[in-house]
């Protein structure tokens, strides 16, 4: 879900960045907000990857016209493993009372 919160908030960043660079007749507001999330951007992809047991290259597929975004994104939309993987314990999972972790 902060992943799709974060998704929303970049884009009407972008919109509202873009409008003032055509009000001021400027273009780096922009381009320097969009290299300013450029690698929180990767890392939380790379993360919504590792949770579905798939590694942070898949990010790469992006460059595949079409395809590869749409691959992404049910990709994103896929729920996360219940167990742990190689990248770690699942973050749904809490601690019970008992000391046992349970998926929400």
């Amino acid at each position: 879900m902060h992943a799709v919160h974060l998704i929303s908030f970049n884009i009407i960043a972008m919109i509202v960045l873009v409008l003032i660079d055509q009000v001021l007749g400027t273009g780096f507001l922009a381009l320097i907000y969009s290299l300013a999330v450029l690698l929180p951007n990767l890392a939380v992809g790379a993360r919504r990857l590792h949770d579905i047991g798939r590694t942070g290259w898949w990010e790469l597929i992006s460059f595949i016209p079409l395809i590869g975004g749409i691959i992404l994104i049910v990709w994103c939309a896929t729920d996360g493993h219940a167990q742990s993987n190689q990248w770690g314990p699942n973050p749904k999972a809490v601690q019970a009372s008992g000391g046992a972790a349970v998926a929400y």
